[in-house]
């Protein structure tokens, strides 16, 4: 481990290098950040296919989720508000009237333990304390990151002594073309989804599963991402590009393939496998406000993509939807890998 700088009350932040080959990523215990990934292009030359900021200190000021582990509950809440066991929990409102990414007390500004390390593999835990960010039940978080393979592996499990919600995901920003390299408009995205759950201006799901056939939505086979991301399409209007909520198809908890995605220009190749019912297809929509990256990188509008595996957007406030709801002295067990090969 090396040091990677200070919280605001001089908590010291460290990275943790994985190798694999000449594979190689840097995890910080602040937030579980995913910092950097290098995979070799189709000349062997190292890419940083992952979008971060070179120090701990600046990502404080940026809530961009960039690389980090997101909880409770990822993704947004409707009103802020949800009902469990006849019991309604108010929470605090972070966009506009409802919650995004679980608000200020987020999994991606806390101070992650290191359980143990090996040269491929890093154990993180965090205890959430019962009332954080207004969710109910003492909830003890342990991810794993594990490079190996030209894989990179990310499980989740989870146990709480109270009912609760538990949705965790990684919110990684991909550039297969490299970090700094602009907009991933030209790179190639396939989404094994046949629908989609359809939301409000406010991009609240409206409890409609949705199917993609004839729309902008359908990217079932590969496709630039930025031949359709403007079509005047009311899903696409509202957030400016794809921000939307994938519903993976097969079994629900069945590990299969999600996604897959390919950069022309370095070659690189990357395919998703997770056991979760969904995924947060996002273009980064919202970058190219004066975000200045690693190694002096300008970020412009649509410099990174995410694919954010997880139970579906707003889910405790749809009975339709696949539940988020961890019952006390349950175990929640999640797996979403992310491999990588030269086409």
């Amino acid at each position: 481990m090396k040091l990677c700088g200070y919280l605001s009350d001089g908590r010291a932040v460290h990275a943790i290098t994985l190798t694999d080959g000449r594979l190689s990523c840097e995890i910080l215990t602040y937030g579980g950040i995913l910092r950097t990934l290098l995979v070799p292009d189709k000349d062997g030359k190292l890419r940083d296919v992952v979008l971060g900021f070179d120090t701990a200190e600046k990502y404080f000021p940026f809530r961009t989720f960039f690389g980090a582990i997101v909880g409770r509950f990822a993704n947004r809440i409707g009103g802020s508000s949800f009902e469990l066991n006849g019991t309604k929990y108010e929470l605090p409102a972070n966009e506009g009237t409802n919650q995004l990414h679980s608000g200020p007390d987020g999994f991606d500004c806390q101070l992650w333990e290191v359980v143990s390390k090996s040269e491929d593999s890093v154990v993180l835990k965090l205890t959430s304390p019962d009332g954080t960010g207004g969710f109910p039940g003492k909830l003890d978080m342990q991810v794993t990151y594990t490079l190996r393979n030209a894989e990179l592996a990310i499980e989740y499990e989870a146990v709480s002594d109270a009912d609760t919600l538990c949705n965790p995901t990684n919110h990684a920003y991909f550039n297969l073309s490299g970090q700094e390299s602009g907009s991933v408009e030209k790179q190639v995205i396939q989404l094994f989804a046949s629908h989609y759950t359809p939301t409000d201006a406010a991009l609240i799901p409206t409890g409609e599963i949705a199917s993609v056939d004839g729309t902008p939505m359908d990217l079932r086979q590969p496709i630039a991402i930025g031949a359709r991301i403007d079509e005047d399409f009311h899903a696409l209007n509202g957030p400016g590009g794809y921000d939307h909520n994938w519903v993976i198809d097969g079994t629900v908890g069945e590990y299969r393939i999600g996604a897959a995605a390919y950069s022309p220009e370095s070659g690189i190749a990357m395919t998703m496998h997770t056991d979760r019912p969904a995924v947060q297809f996002y273009t980064g929509n919202g970058l190219g406000m004066g975000i200045i990256g690693k190694d002096g990188a300008q970020y412009v509008k649509r410099s990174g993509f995410c694919l954010e595996t997880q139970t579906f957007p707003d889910a405790p406030n749809h009975d339709n939807f696949p539940t988020a709801v961890l019952r006390a002295g349950e175990k929640f067990y999640s797996k979403t890998a992310y491999a990588f090969e030269i086409k």
